[in-house]
């Protein structure tokens, strides 16, 4: 990447994290609370997140607000299945937590504040959620993070 595309690109980074630092804030305290309960803390800037390994609560997985993640595994780069596939409405393959979430920190520096609502208002955790949908196709190609892209 050559420098003029480098520095457009840290400076879209830098307002994203922005726009998303209110529920950055909210993940960084239960963050803080996993913390005191046991959890290790360590940024991945490859996720651009600030990432809670071992939470002890929660029915397992990870969950992102904003450039945080919370995951009760001891590592994000481990298989998992996607929505579609663990709901029988597809045959993927397996895909890394970690490019999943990646995903939803995309999303969140996109939507800010906003990701909330809408993620609920289309449905929650849920195969046919699209923000799901497309950090699942995110993280089996590399592209495709946009809730709006087409499947």
């Amino acid at each position: 990447m050559r420098a003029p595309q480098r520095w457009l690109l840290r400076l879209a980074q830098g307002l994203g994290i922005a726009w998303a630092l209110p529920m950055t804030a909210l993940g960084l305290v239960a963050g803080l609370a996993a913390l005191a309960a046991g959890a290790r803390m360590h940024f991945s800037p490859r996720d651009l997140a600030c990432v809670f390994q071992r939470v002890p609560w929660g029915p397992g997985g990870a969950l992102t607000l904003g450039n945080v993640i919370l995951d009760t595994g001891d590592t994000l780069a481990r298989p998992c299945h996607t929505y579609a596939h663990a709901a029988g409405i597809g045959h993927d393959p397996p895909i890394l937590l970690a490019d999943h979430e990646r995903a939803h920190v995309f999303q969140y520096m996109a939507l800010g504040a906003l990701f909330l609502p809408l993620y609920l208002l289309h449905g929650g955790v849920s195969a046919r959620n699209r923000f799901e949908r497309a950090a699942d196709r995110y993280a089996l190609s590399g592209r495709g993070w946009w809730p709006w892209a087409r499947d």
